[in-house]
């Protein structure tokens, strides 16, 4: 009980993971159904509403009324940052390099992270920790590489706007992480996690409108297969997932949590071959084992 306590953070990155491992699989077959920008502003409004009745039964407060101002400025610019630019700019990527490159570029949100939370709060990691982000990092970039996308050629011609657009989403995920742990505070991680979702919602809403995309939206609703997975995706993502990962940034050092949570391309590896009878590489599983040891370190 010690050793759980001790390390409470580590453990709510690893949920964290293991969550966002099913947000990614119910995301992709939503999007397919539905579109990718009808599934980012739908799954904000479901994890809003499965939050405010978590926050209702848990904590007797439907909505974030009891925030401080501090809380709502960095908690909001956190929920900009992250939920609106991140996610907009990796799902540019996709169009443009492909999910695996992209994913490989998003591998660099532990280290940008790290990079953040020195600047911005003066965390700093122990050389053991630093070790087990490296084992961590380089299994997920073996892990990734060793798996061929559909249609996707092995090449490092990469297209410079693909490559700029991941970034900014490896950015935004990293920046709206530390933001958050920055404006969390004492306060409760669900309810803080309403305020983050209410920025995005907002952030999609004059983005949707300035593209004249609402037809599209309101179109998607209408899919019952694409809004079920949606809600899938919006209990594991944006209602425990995205909580978790305040739990995380409060009880341990931001890189930390982020390399942890940065596991779903390994964790994603077992379902992709109950579900999809995808086959798996030995360099997959040779990457999943450095990734499982580097996580193992930042626990000591």
């Amino acid at each position: 009980m010690n050793f759980i306590n001790s390390h409470y953070g580590e453990f709510a990155a690893l949920l964290t993971a293991l969550f966002w491992t099913v947000t990614s699989l119910a995301f992709e077959s939503a999007a397919k159904k539905i579109g990718s920008l009808a599934v980012n502003i739908i799954r904000l409004v479901i994890g809003f509403t499965f939050l405010s009745i978590f926050n209702g039964i848990s904590r007797g407060i439907l909505f974030p009324v009891d925030a401080t101002a501090y809380n709502w400025i960095w908690l909001t610019l956190s929920g900009l940052v992250g939920f609106v630019l991140g996610d907009l700019f990796l799902f540019k990527s996709y169009t443009i390099i492909g999910s695996r490159f992209s994913m490989l570029i998003m591998t660099l949100v532990p280290p940008i992270t790290t990079f953040f939370s020195w600047i911005l709060i003066g965390e700093k990691l122990r050389l053991l920790h630093l070790a087990g982000m490296m084992l961590t990092f380089s299994g997920i970039v073996i892990a990734i590489f060793s798996r061929n996308g559909k249609g996707e050629k092995f090449s490092i011609k990469l297209a410079p706007k693909g490559i700029l657009f991941a970034l900014g989403g490896a950015v935004g995920q990293a920046l709206g992480l530390v933001l958050s742990k920055i404006g969390l505070k004492e306060y409760d991680p669900f309810a803080a996690t309403q305020i983050r979702v209410i920025a995005g919602i907002i952030g999609f809403s004059v983005l949707i409108t300035f593209m004249s995309r609402w037809d599209s939206i309101f179109k998607g609703l209408k899919n019952m297969q694409g809004v079920a997975a949606t809600t899938l995706g919006a209990f594991f993502g944006p209602f425990l997932g995205v909580s978790f990962s305040l739990v995380a940034v409060k009880y341990t050092e931001a890189g930390i949590a982020s390399t942890i949570m940065a596991l779903v391309p390994v964790l994603i590896i077992a379902p992709a071959v109950i579900l999809y009878k995808q086959k798996v590489t030995i360099a997959e599983i040779i990457g999943a084992v450095i990734s499982v040891c580097g996580v193992a370190v930042m626990f000591l």
